[in-house]
């Protein structure tokens, strides 16, 4: 069996820790890449995703701190039009900086609390 990289040692720590801490909560799932950056809330329990929102079809179509503070902010209007308002946040194995920083302070701001 192939060692891990770091990404995918770091993606599974964190989410093992969130499985441990998540009391039933939905996660807010993220993921970025070169060009775009997308979030979903996703319900476990279900086993279905609740609300979403990416810089693909957005007038921002960079992946930059603008557009993910976009994301944000629209991931949170959605969620709490589910009537979701408490979320568990999976960064994935993305670095807690720049723009996960942003979309997970722009998602604060729209209501989500986490």
């Amino acid at each position: 069996m192939a060692k891990l990289s770091l990404f995918a040692r770091r993606r599974q720590r964190v989410r093992t820790q969130l499985r441990a801490r998540a009391g039933g909560r939905p996660r807010l799932s993220i993921h970025r890449s070169g060009r775009h950056i997308y979030a979903q809330i996703i319900d476990d329990a279900a086993g279905h995703t609740v609300a979403a929102a990416s810089t693909l079809g957005s007038d921002n179509s960079g992946a930059g701190i603008a557009a993910a503070v976009e994301v944000g902010k629209l991931v949170a209007e959605r969620a709490k039009a589910a009537g979701v308002t408490t979320v568990v946040f999976d960064r994935g194995g993305f670095l807690f900086h720049g723009r996960v920083k942003a979309l997970a302070d722009a998602a604060r701001e729209g209501g989500l609390e986490f």
